[in-house]
């Protein structure tokens, strides 16, 4: 089961990242690649930082599992459950990715206007491809219950919620104004119902 894991996760990387970036550049002119913003001093940063490090460390634990460094006996039931909660996360993250059509970026530039999209998936939870890509690593690390595995979903988890609340937020909030206030008011963060905007809170974040 570390040999599935390990393939998985290099064609989930490979389609997810590479894939799409292309069907974006054809589509766009643009692969939405926007790199780490900010600086070491400012947590959007950190947020670019832990996320590279989450997907390197998610590599590793299959990897060294596979390899011997890392063994693992976990029961087979785990296994096969992480493997369907891997594929469905995956599965999840490219419909979510595919949903968000030319408006798809990775990181944040502060100059750029793009489409908001509220449908679909995202007329659900705000944030449903980063969802996604946690639970597809929670599945990894069913497969493959190593301590790197662990390091990685903890690295993910505290990457998605800087670059939510440090970058991707207050971006879009600026950007799109009132259409995102309300939008977040009625929509979760993540899942459905949980973490949406207070309806006290939207008209002093647009002073």
């Amino acid at each position: 089961m570390t040999t599935a894991a390990l393939v998985l996760y290099v064609v989930a990387l490979v389609v997810l990242f590479g894939v799409r970036s292309w069907v974006q550049y054809r589509r766009t002119g643009s692969t939405g690649f926007r790199g780490i913003s900010g600086t070491p001093a400012q947590l959007e940063w950190w947020g670019g930082v832990l996320f590279v490090v989450a997907i390197v460390a998610g590599l590793a634990g299959p990897l060294l599992a596979v390899a011997g460094v890392t063994p693992i006996d976990p029961p087979t039931g785990l296994q096969v459950a992480g493997l369907v909660l891997a594929l469905a996360g995956f599965a999840a993250t490219l419909a979510a990715q595919t949903g968000m059509g030319a408006s798809w970026r990775i990181g944040v530039d502060q100059a750029e206007r793009t489409e908001l999209v509220t449908t679909g998936a995202f007329a659900h939870a705000r944030n449903p491809i980063f969802t996604a890509l946690v639970a597809a690593q929670a599945g990894v690390v069913l497969m493959v219950p190593s301590w790197v595995s662990v390091a990685a979903l903890i690295a993910l988890v505290t990457a998605v919620q800087l670059q939510v609340r440090a970058a991707e937020e207050p971006y879009l909030l600026a950007i799109h104004g009132a259409e995102y206030a309300a939008y977040a008011v009625r929509t979760g963060r993540f899942v459905p119902g949980i973490g949406r905007l207070p309806e006290s809170a939207a008209p002093k974040l647009l002073r």
